[in-house]
């Protein structure tokens, strides 16, 4: 990580928390102290129904954000979320283009795209999520694939100030598995080429996150990695002990 860039770590609570989450948001932002301000950027993404609350809950620097949105500002799509809409609770940030959303709503590289397009046309910084399967790593397709998922979902206009990449390998997802730190510093390399060499100079200030498995105890050693800017982190990001403790890692 190069002093451009300020690390974020970043919690997806995915279908997860009811109104008597926000007591662990409230820890979160009461743990989000001086001293780990001045490390780094705290994000959480709660599930939609419990934004504009937890805009309220976290009033000292934590930042919120939507989980998905649609690609258009209004329309009859029962159901979605458009990132004005997110804007307008007091989101700061959007995620697209999450394995989940890719694996079993059948989101392709243009469908992100333009759901990434929604965010920067809302003023939200959006994290589009990029990486490959246990199938495709293992037939050694890792950066075919997540060079074809930058190229394609990757939006005009992007720039550091309104961008971040997350690389969540899909098979340590939820699973336990991380990949060694070698395996993701060839990635996170990787994709920093691709970025510079899409968006020249301005594509080494872009933050380039790592989720898969994050937790307290292997925080550390990943977020050490030449281009791991910070964490997209899941189940450990619901509670404030362990969301705190991967933030930790930067203190």
């Amino acid at each position: 990580m190069t002093s451009q860039r300020r690390p974020l770590v970043a919690g997806n609570w995915k279908m997860n928390g009811l109104k008597s989450a926000l007591s662990e948001l409230a820890a979160m932002a009461q743990g989000y102290d001086a001293a780990l301000h001045a490390k780094v950027d705290l994000l959480v993404c709660p599930p939609a129904t419990l934004v504009a609350a937890a805009v309220q809950t976290a009033l000292t620097g934590l930042a919120v954000g939507g989980q998905d949105c649609h690609a258009k500002a209004s329309g009859a799509n029962t159901g979605d979320i458009s990132a004005e809409m997110l804007a307008d609770a007091g989101a700061l940030y959007v995620i697209v283009g999450h394995s989940e959303r890719r694996t079993y709503h059948a989101e392709t590289n243009a469908v992100v795209k333009a759901k990434a397009e929604a965010g920067l046309r809302a003023k939200l910084t959006t994290i589009v999520c990029v990486g490959e399967t246990e199938a495709e790593r293992k037939a050694g397709k890792t950066l075919e694939i997540v060079g074809r998922q930058i190229a394609g979902s990757l939006p005009d206009g992007a720039s550091a100030a309104n961008i971040v990449i997350a690389y969540e390998p899909v098979w340590a997802i939820g699973t336990g598995l991380t990949p060694t730190t070698a395996d993701v510093a060839e990635v996170h390399n990787f994709i920093r080429t691709a970025l510079t060499g899409r968006l020249g100079e301005g594509g080494v200030g872009v933050r380039i996150l790592y989720g898969g498995s994050v937790k307290p105890s292997n925080a550390a050693e990943l977020m050490a990695v030449e281009n791991v800017d910070g964490a997209l982190v899941g189940g450990a990001s619901l509670t404030a002990m362990d969301f705190l403790g991967i933030a930790a890692a930067y203190k």
